[in-house]
């Protein structure tokens, strides 16, 4: 016999009810996509680039967490939201596998419909950097015709970091660091601070909490160094070295990123060890 679920309790009828559909409104979802062309690729591309902003939603909601439970001093749930945040981007890592089933010349078919638009402009991606710490003010120009994100860009920079509340963390343990003077600069190695998790990371035991956190941290920009890499990677291999369609130059542009340290102090202490 056909199996009915309803037989067993399942709800089958939704009038008036709140279903699975209504709860996500997957309706707006679903209508999000709007391809400008006739390509066939042209839908792999919208929806790669829509999911990906998903993703730094959730993890852009983690890491604001993470941030005010460190300050709290609330190290344990801040390690599982910082958990969640690098495997947020191992997810996102992960799409660029799809999107490199796309050929140059089924690229060709539907760039030309992009205009200006690049994910060079995401102001999430960009929001990631300034929550870790990498704030180049230079690039909020992109958001200028959107005063409300340039607004929160701005906000962010002139609060302290994530990786300034770990530091404001070690300080209240006990470790004699000074507090950065421009919080709207990318984070610079700092001897102290560098001195701090030397200390940490030769007596682990003696200072656990601070020890999980610091590979919490670094655990986070393997995997975002990983899709900075993976970026460049499907670029060149879609477009070659052709500029971006955002006016960057493309892979050079995206090979400069790569050199960009989020945490300095973390990865510099390794070599004194």
């Amino acid at each position: 016999m056909t199996y009915d679920p309803a037989s067993e309790g399942a709800r089958m009828s939704f009038t008036g009810r709140m279903s699975y559909g209504d709860y996500l409104d997957l309706d707006r979802i679903l209508r999000a996509q709007h391809p400008l062309s006739q390509a066939h690729d042209e839908m792999l591309f919208i929806i790669q680039h829509q999911t990906s902003e998903l993703w730094m939603k959730l993890a852009l909601h983690e890491m604001d967490a993470a941030r005010e439970a460190i300050g709290a001093g609330r190290l344990q749930p801040a390690f599982k939201m910082l958990t969640r945040v690098a495997r947020i981007m191992e997810q996102l890592n992960s799409a660029w596998d799809v999107l490199r089933t796309m050929t140059p010349s089924e690229y060709t078919e539907f760039r030309e419909s992009l205009g200006e638009s690049s994910g060079f402009q995401s102001y999430q991606y960009r929001m990631i950097e300034f929550v870790a710490g990498n704030r180049n003010m230079a690039m909020i120009r992109p958001h200028e015709h959107r005063p409300e994100i340039a607004e929160a860009l701005l906000a962010e920079a002139a609060r302290p970091s994530l990786y300034d509340t770990v530091i404001a963390r070690l300080r209240a343990s006990g470790f004699q660091i000074a507090p950065r003077e421009r919080l709207d600069e990318p984070h610079r190695p700092d001897p102290a601070a560098r001195a701090a998790w030397a200390e940490i990371y030769r007596d682990p035991q003696r200072h656990w909490e601070l020890y999980e956190l610091a590979e919490k941290l670094v655990d986070f920009e393997d995997y975002f160094r990983r899709w900075r890499f993976n970026h460049v990677t499907t670029v060149k291999r879609i477009i070659g070295f052709k500029r971006g369609s955002g006016g960057t130059s493309g892979v050079s542009y995206l090979r400069r990123m790569l050199d960009v340290v989020l945490f300095p102090d973390l990865w510099e202490l390794r070599t004194e060890l």
